[in-house]
């Protein structure tokens, strides 16, 4: 699990509206990480097969993103992910720090695609749950 907070930076919008591939980013850290856990070595996305965005997220928000390995094949590794807004920033210009923990996280996007590890960078099995 990664938790990161979107930054003023990461607004490329009008209205402080975070751009998607933003989030995508978030997928492939998180891919990289299940991989080292898994085989040792970052190994290489190949390709996504499903890509959702389900809820806006702005500068302020903080995201949660999960990732699993689903399926295991010699080289290859399928995943999927889901990211959530667990805090939102209240954007009140009045307040401009001011946020709110949810009572119940936003699906903001998930996806699902396959990683490689090429047989000779496999150096361990390990869990696939990130």
């Amino acid at each position: 699990m990664l938790r990161v907070r979107m930054s003023q930076a990461d607004a490329h919008y009008g209205g402080d509206l975070v751009d998607g591939a933003r989030i995508m980013a978030l997928f492939g850290d998180m891919a990289t990480e299940l991989l080292i856990r898994h085989d040792g070595d970052e190994g290489l996305f190949v390709a996504y097969d499903m890509v959702e965005f389900k809820a806006p997220v702005y500068a302020g928000d903080y995201i949660e993103v999960r990732g699993e390995i689903t399926q295991v094949g010699n080289t290859s590794r399928r995943m999927q992910f889901t990211a959530h807004k667990v805090i939102q920033s209240l954007r009140d210009p009045n307040q401009p720090s001011a946020a709110e923990v949810l009572a119940e996280p936003i699906l903001v996007a998930r996806a699902s695609g396959t990683c490689v590890v090429p047989k000779n960078r496999q150096r361990k099995g390990g869990a696939s749950n990130g």
